[in-house]
């Protein structure tokens, strides 16, 4: 009873606190969003509301004059831009977050590192493994910060204390990692209007909450040696859109591993929307999972493990993730940091499970750096 008063409370703290100005610095950096996208709210104009070095009211670019209307009213938004490369070209910006659909996500990634800004790209990074390769070389390159908003919720204390358990062998050796993300309610599969249902603009289940559920599986597993077997459901006459897929993986140590993810999975009672998110990790003596059986509860809302505190218990997941990008791009040492590595292996890995489906990777873009 105690823990839904605490999430209730929180909660309300969230929505009160991230929708009001908190005083900044002098200076603080100006971040542009391509494109009017559902996520950016939660993602980044919400959250920038309360870090002191970021600007509070972000201006954004989309390609319709109606729709840029309507979002910049609705959530407060001073400036728009008739285009995404007029945002880009404009000097007042430091920092573009892209959350526009998958196939687009490497032409304006690397666009607007060639235009000098820094960059906080959407998951999944792009639609292919060499795509994510070449933004982080173009990235180094010109010696700006180019993070993913990853798909899992590692710049979260509680997700870090969860692995810090598992880290000291208190629950004996891991034995299997499954995790799960189904969703129903959402997304009308049957309509197949969304972008999440276009093979074009790199639609899939694995390319949207398959993302959450094989980093979860990589961050608390490692990666795997092998994908070993998939079932999937498919979309559209050609049979090349996965709307839900699951597999199974030999992790490192001969540890099992699982993946689960559904973007229209049937409502609960036939009219009941869902959303159905599992981290399962077994153990020798034990196992760490979020699913409420438990014999010891742990909470981890703050980082309060040296002299200074980080975080307030109400923020978000990607308020944690704006405080950390914000720390390297100040130069200061962050909590927690997603390198190159992780962000091309998950890509990696995507594809790997697509191959094994039969049914291929997601279309490569057809955009090209200039020479």
């Amino acid at each position: 009873m105690f823990g839904i008063f605490g999430f209730i409370r929180r909660n309300y703290l969230y929505s009160l606190l991230t929708h009001q100005l908190h005083k900044k610095t002098a200076k603080p950096l100006k971040f542009g969003i391509l494109g009017a996208a559902a996520i950016a709210p939660n993602a980044l104009i919400l959250p920038a509301r309360s870090h002191p070095e970021v600007e509070g009211l972000l201006p954004f670019a989309a390609r319709s004059k109606t729709r840029a209307e309507e979002y910049a009213k609705k959530h407060g938004i001073p400036k728009t831009f008739g285009s995404y490369q007029e945002l880009l070209d404009c000097p007042d910006i430091d920092v573009v977050y892209n959350p526009l659909p998958n196939a687009l996500h490497y032409e304006w990634a690397i666009k607007t590192l060639l235009a000098g800004k820094h960059l906080l790209l959407e998951k999944p990074s792009t639609d292919t493994a060499e795509e994510t390769r070449k933004i982080f070389e173009l990235a180094e390159k010109k010696g700006l910060r180019r993070p993913r908003s990853v798909p899992l919720s590692v710049f979260h204390p509680a997700v870090q204390k969860a692995k810090s358990i598992i880290q000291t062998g208190e629950l004996g050796q891991v034995q299997s990692v499954s995790t799960s993300l189904c969703l129903s309610g959402i997304f009308d599969s049957k309509a197949q209007t969304d972008i999440r249902f276009k093979h074009d603009l790199g639609g899939g289940a694995m390319m949207d909450v398959g993302c959450y559920t094989l980093s979860a599986l990589r961050y608390f597993g490692g990666n795997p040696t092998s994908v070993d077997g998939v079932t999937f459901t498919t979309l559209g006459s050609e049979g090349n859109v996965d709307r839900s897929a699951s597999a199974s993986f030999t992790l490192p140590n001969n540890v099992a591993g699982s993946i689960k993810c559904d973007l229209d999975q049937a409502k609960t009672l036939g009219f009941i929307p869902t959303f159905d998110f599992k981290v399962i990790v077994k153990c020798t003596k034990g196992s760490l999972t979020p699913d409420g059986m438990h014999s010891r509860t742990e909470k981890a809302y703050t980082f309060d493990d040296d002299s200074e505190k980080k975080g307030e218990f109400w923020w978000s997941t990607y308020r944690y993730q704006l405080e950390s990008f914000m720390d390297r791009l100040k130069g200061r040492t962050p909590k927690t940091w997603v390198e190159k590595e992780d962000s091309i292996e998950n890509m990696v890995w995507i594809e790997k499970v697509y191959e094994k489906m039969g049914i291929g990777s997601r279309p490569a873009s057809t955009y090209r750096t200039p020479e």
